[in-house]
């Protein structure tokens, strides 16, 4: 079955499942629409928490599910990108143990399994595998906020294609500029869509941070569970809840407008509670029901028990949000569509 009738293709990221379906079984569903699956390897820091280990408990057989997963993806002919994307490998961001450790597990890979590609944060990490394995292509992480000719033009040497910048998913006057550079230099671009963070946060980089050292920072008596300043601390205030909808996220609706900018379009899928209805809600280009629901972080529970219900947006949303002038303090478009799209739901 074809879900959808665009031509976008999607980049999902693995999940671990615990259900009967595996995150294999889904992507054999919608293989019409996926192009890659991106995906991390086991206890190794990423942009998220490690699969396989929960404070301590150790899933012995993750690693056999998770390599006996991506050959069945391999064989269903969809390509593969090892995440090496953490913001911070501590003490071993220059080691030659971290070298070591990097070419050791895509030469794993590569003989095992079969690999297209890795996602990086690190300019180190990238370089590592530019000189070891060029036929591997190398991709700038989104969270390096990459969002200008000048920042790939520093950095093109170690990258072969780009995440953009998030901010700046709704600026189709800099996306042309960005793609009209990586049609010159021969470099990719590529686009994450459903992304729940604030744009611009400052908190970002500290809370990556928290992440790449998610497996002892949460073995200890900690201070807050919410980090001060966060998106999580920002939306239980109801007044903040307008800044929800002037973030980086692109509605399926809408994911056709981008055809012809990027190679590939990103799905954030890890950590959702249900992947497949975000893998769903793209490739059908249509969703009904909570628009949080499609988003990593998802704030949902923050706003229960109101939703954003996506099928009430006005018709006028991806018009006027791509030609919008971010004065907002003159400007009541977004507040007067919360007032239009937010929903009590029991």
């Amino acid at each position: 079955m074809v879900y959808g009738m665009g031509k976008i293709k999607f980049s999902v990221g693995y999940q671990l499942r615990e259900e009967d379906k595996t995150f294999a079984d889904i992507v054999e569903k919608y293989r019409e629409r996926i192009e890659e699956v991106y995906f991390p390897w086991l206890n190794l820091p990423s942009g998220r928490a490690p699969i396989g280990n929960k404070a301590g408990y150790i899933n012995w057989e993750a690693q056999k599910q998770l390599e006996y997963e991506l050959k069945q993806i391999k064989k269903a002919g969809i390509k593969l990108n090892l995440l090496l994307n953490a913001s911070c490998w501590g003490g071993d961001s220059l080691s030659l143990s971290h070298t070591n450790t990097v070419i050791s597990i895509i030469e794993y890979l590569k003989e095992n399994i079969g690999l297209e590609s890795i996602t990086s944060f690190s300019p180190v990490v990238s370089h590592i595998v530019k000189t070891n394995f060029p036929d591997i292509e190398v991709r700038a992480s989104v969270n390096m906020k990459i969002g200008t000719t000048k920042g790939m033009e520093q950095v093109k040497n170690i990258f072969d294609s780009f995440v953009i910048q998030r901010e700046y998913n709704r600026d189709f006057g800099r996306i042309e500029k960005l793609k009209r550079w990586c049609e010159k230099n021969g470099k990719k671009l590529s686009i994450l869509v459903n992304s729940g963070c604030i744009n611009f946060c400052p908190v970002q980089q500290f809370h990556d941070n928290v992440i790449s050292h998610e497996a002892e920072v949460f073995t200890k008596a900690n201070l807050t569970e919410d980090i001060p300043g966060s998106c999580w601390s920002f939306y239980k205030d109801i007044d903040n809840w307008k800044f929800i909808l002037i973030n980086s996220w692109i509605r399926p609706e809408d994911v056709h407008y981008y055809e012809g900018y990027f190679d590939v379009v990103k799905l954030a899928t890890r950590i959702n509670p249900d992947p497949e209805r975000i893998i769903k809600a793209y490739c059908n280009e249509k969703y009904e029901g909570n628009l949080l629901d499609l988003f990593e972080p998802s704030h949902s529970k923050l706003l229960y028990p109101y939703i954003i219900e996506n099928s009430k947006f006005p018709n006028n949303w991806f018009e006027k949000g791509t030609s919008c002038d971010k004065k907002c303090d003159v400007c009541a478009y977004c507040t007067d569509t919360l007032k239009k799209v937010l929903v009590k739901h029991f």
